[in-house]
Parts: C-alpha cells; structure tokens; sequence
C-alpha cells in the first residue's frame, strides 16, 4: 500500500471514529506521516476470528478501538436478529485499558439494533460471564479482555446461549455477518437504553449464584470447614479481576488469603510485570517472595480475566516452586477421580476432556479410575462443546482442561474457570496435608505411579506483515517437507489437522482425523515424544509444544535426567526449524 492509499484509508477510518481519544491519536500519526505505523495499521483489517477480536489497543482498521468494536458487534447483532427473535446478550470486561469504553460501546450497539442487554457494572472475571450467560437464558454474550497477552492488547470473546465461546454453525456465521458491515448504526445513547429496558446493569445477584455455585463443588466440604483455617494461601490476582472472588470464596471458607498488596487493585498498564500471565515465573516473582516471607502453604495467581491459574508450592528447602499447567492438571484430575471413587460418587461414563497438546500423563491417570478421555483442539471452547454433547450422550463430564493453565470441573460454566480451580486447589492442599503429604509429595507419587513426563513450550513471535508471512512459510514447509528426525528419534506418525489426515511413517497407511480443520502439526516420535507445531490464535507467534517421557519403575533423578536430554535435543532441532 503506497502512502497516498494509506492517508486516504486514515482519513477514512477517521471519518467513521466517533471516539475522541482515537480519532486524537490517528491524527497525530497522520500528522506525523509515520508510514510505517500508518502501513502497520491499515495493511490489513483486525480481523474477527473464530472467537472474536483482538489487537494492540489504537486507531486504525488493524487495531482495537471503539470503531472496531462497533463494528463486530453490529455483525454479532445482525446474526443475532437473524437467528432469534427478542434476542439478549450479557456483556463483562476486565482491568485492560478502555474495556469499560469497549464494554458500553458494544451494549449501545447492541441495543441500538432492538438487542436488550445487560452489563456488570464494574469488572468481573470470564468464567462469570459465561456462567451469567446460562444463568439468564441470554442468547449470547461478550466479554471484552485480551486475556494474558501484554499491556498494549485488548480483544472481545463471544459466547453463545450455551455458556461456551461461539463453535459452528455460529462462529463463521458471525465472521461473515462482520465482514458485511459497512458502518455500524448509530449507538442508543445509554439514559435512553436504561429508560426504555433495553440496558440494565447487574452485579449482585449473579455474584452470589455464581459464588454459590463454586461452593457447591467441593469434595471434602468438611475437610475444608473444620481446617480451612489452619491453610495459608498468597494470592496475586495480576492486577486484574480475581480478586473479589477469589478473596471472597476462600474467606468465607475459613480460609486466610494474603494478596499481594502491590498487585491487588486493577491497572490495565500492569505496573509490576512484563506480561500479566501467571505461566510466567516472572509474574508471579513478588508472590513467591510473598509466600517465602509468610510461610504461606499455597501461592496461587491468576490472569486478568481470571480464567488461568498458576500455582507454586514450598518445597523442603522453604523456597517456592511453580507448578506447571500440565502438572497442575494432572494433581486435580488425580485428587477429584480419587475422591470420587473413594467416596462411590464416580458418575455414569465418567469423561476428562483434554486438548491435543495437553499431556497424555492425564489420560493415565484417568484411566486408572475408570474415566475414559477425550482430546479436543486447543481452545476451551472445544471442550465446552464436548460438555454439551454429553447432555444427550449418556456421558458425564468429570474434568478437563488444558496445559496453558485452564481448567474446569463445573458444567454450569462452559470456559476455563480460574476462580473454581483456585478454590480446588485450595481443598487439595488441605487434603493432601491431611494425608501426611505436600502438593509436591503428591505430583512424585502420580510419577511413580505412571513415569515421568515433562512438557516444554517453544515460542517464537514475528511481528507485522513478514512475520505473518514468516509463520505461514514454516507451517508450509514442515507440512510438505516432514522431519525425518526429532531431537535424534525417529518421526513415526504425523498428524496434519489442517488435512485432518494420520500418516503412518513406518508402513505408509493413513486415517481420517475425526476433529475439525485446524492448522496444527504433531509428530509421534519413536521413543513416545509427542511434538506438535501450531501458530497462535491471538498473538504474532508459532507455538512448539513437546512432551517426553520416561519409562516408570526408574528412579525419580534418572528418569528427570533422561527426559532433559531429550528435551535439550528436540530444542536446538526446534530453533533451527525456526531460524
């Protein structure tokens, strides 16, 4: 794009931009002709993908700002009236910069298109939203977050009636609906929307459904009322919307909850971290040395819409170690299949759903209780939508979740819920410390029991319009070209989701792949590796997950040394495909 087609596209978007603040911003950088910024902001459209938006916060087409707002959430009206009548939609937004601005952007909209709505008067964690969603019978829902990605990030997840972000027929429906829309109607302004019905502001009384909800999910609810008390847990919301909840649940527990004061009330800038994302070590640094200084038993951090958790536990030296998201789901799925089955509640078929690059040590583990497993595609929504299948399967959902921290043991919510796995894990300490046993104690005994596994993730980020055309070349050529060899095993199986093929290396045979198209890459080596290749959904970069194991019957210390040689191999081969 040539810079006359750039400043004509500015002028353009600033014609359609009614907010002051971008429409102020777009100018300077026009005034300033910074064609690159300019390029970076109209060489594509943001565009509305499978779950919505998201994008560094600015003006522009390629940005999010309340124009672009508008204009998603006039294509989720038009799907909306076309689908229903007297449609409904419940909106929440998290601490990130303009998610209140977004969040009343999107409820005019909306009510401008004869949609009645209803929005949380202050922040309010994801998994609340989807539970409010199912709670009021609306037809769809919004939450404006950009979850754990950086400071400059905002986005804006839809939800259908069922509680789960939007899965076909009603995604690409809403993806084509958006790209119809030319100029979003005008907004109702919000005296007339509150006067007339069509907007209405809610907070307590889904506050306490949704707290007592969580509540009735405990396992040793006895356990937890007659030693909560004696647990010391530090929590770090991240600067986001945890905090109510999460403090609230546990305290009324009994159980004593020290934030971390530096890090307790919402800021969107995110003062005290780099990335706002409890998977990070870095995030959770004044945590640690929160938990350290107290002796606490659990650390616990969530994002900041509340939908991942990141653990640590003390270990005998007193220092505190994270626990990874796989590892941590493998501690709850084993704690929950066990009550279960101890306590003779284990439900008809019960089912763990777990994505494609969450461990297979989960899988072990569930069987060994009788629990059969299903893998689903990376992104909760997909097992959301297996919790709706079993409604009329005869199946019942026990557990899922996915390596990236997400978790879910309620039905009434369909999205991985933070607040519920805090509080689980919470139960599991204490039980665990009613058994003589550390979180710790606990994750080397699941080893012993199924052998050691080890997960690592490999990121790699190519920003603007090379990087996009960067990760597609990678992805193009580890699909014509297969690996030979990973980390020096041999590549057995490859598995295209994209073509939604198998492909048996050793013996040429193929079969279909019964999940829907996706553009993911795994490679089953011959030592039991898995690694798989997938470019992010919401950010500029290609994912590599790999999962190692070791045989059990070794001694914990060989078994982590085998699976770190491997580890280190299958890294270096990783960053040459990358280079």
């Amino acid at each position: 794009m040539d810079n006359k087609e750039l400043e004509l596209k500015a002028e353009e978007y600033l014609g359609l931009e009614e907010n002051e603040y971008f429409r102020n911003e777009m100018q300077q950088v026009l005034d300033k002709k910074d064609w690159e910024n300019l390029n970076d902001r109209f060489y594509t459209e943001l565009s509305f993908g499978t779950g919505g938006l998201r994008g560094v916060i600015g003006g522009g087409y390629n940005r999010m700002n309340a124009f672009t707002v508008r204009k998603a959430t006039q294509g989720l009206a038009d799907y909306i009236n076309r689908a229903v009548e007297n449609g409904s939609v419940v909106i929440a937004y998290d601490s990130r910069n303009f998610s209140d601005v977004f969040a009343k952007e999107a409820a005019l909209t909306l009510c401008a298109n004869g949609i009645k709505t209803s929005v949380f008067s202050s922040l309010r964690p994801t998994p609340e939203l989807s539970y409010a969603v199912r709670e009021l019978n609306a037809t769809a829902g919004i939450v404006v977050t950009a979850s754990h990605n950086p400071p400059e990030y905002n986005g804006y997840k839809v939800y259908w009636s069922d509680g789960c972000q939007v899965t076909p027929p009603h995604d690409t429906g809403i993806i084509d609906m958006v790209r119809a829309v030319e100029k979003p109607k005008a907004s109702l302004p919000e005296n007339e929307a509150l006067e007339s019905g069509m907007l209405k502001y809610i907070d307590s009384e889904i506050d306490d459904k949704y707290v007592n909800m969580v509540k009735s999910y405990f396992f040793n609810a006895e356990l937890v009322k007659e030693k909560g008390g004696e647990l010391n847990v530090v929590y770090t919301p991240l600067h986001g919307t945890g905090t109510m909840l999460v403090e609230r649940i546990l305290g009324e527990c009994g159980i004593e909850v020290n934030t971390v004061p530096e890090q307790r009330e919402p800021d969107g800038d995110f003062p005290t971290v780099d990335y706002p994302n409890p998977e990070e070590a870095s995030a959770m640094k004044l945590a640690l040395e929160l938990g350290e200084k107290t002796r606490a038993d659990l650390v616990l951090g969530t994002d900041p819409d509340a939908d991942r958790l990141g653990i640590a536990v003390p270990g005998e030296d007193g220092k505190f170690r994270l626990v990874t998201g796989n590892q941590l789901g493998c501690l709850l799925g084993d704690y929950i299949f066990s009550v279960l089955k101890s306590n003779g509640k284990m439900p008809p078929n019960p089912r763990l759903v777990k994505t494609i690059v969450t461990t297979d040590l989960q899988k072990l583990i569930a069987e060994s209780y009788g629990v059969e497993t299903y893998d689903v595609l990376t992104g909760f929504k997909y097992i959301g939508e297996k919790i709706k299948e079993f409604e009329t399967s005869g199946e019942s959902y026990v557990f899922g979740g996915e390596e990236s921290y997400g978790y879910l043991l309620e039905t009434e919510v369909r999205d991985k819920d933070a607040v519920s796995a805090a509080v689980i894990t919470a139960e599991m300490a204490l039980y665990d410390r009613s058994r003589g046993m550390s979180l710790l104690d606990h994750l080397n005994d699941i080893y012993e029991r199924f052998g050691f596994f080890k997960e690592i993730q490999i990121a790699k980020t190519f920003k603007g319009q090379a990087g996009v055309e960067k990760i597609k070349g990678l992805m193009n050529s580890l699909r014509e070209n297969n690996p030979e060899k990973l980390g020096g095993s041999p590549v057995m199986i490859v598995k295209d989701y994209k073509l939604r093929v198998e492909s048996d290396k050793t013996n040429g045979s193929e079969k279909k792949i019964e999940l829907p198209e996706s553009n993911v890459l795994q490679f089953i080596l011959e030592d039991g590796t898995i690694v798989t290749a997938r470019p992010s959904g919401t950010e500029p970069k290609i994912k590599f997950y790999a999962s190692c194991r070791a045989d059990k019957g070794l001694a914990l210390k060989d078994a982590e040394a085998e699976v770190e040689a491997k580890l280190e191999k299958l890294s270096n081969d990783i960053e040459s495909l990358c280079k």
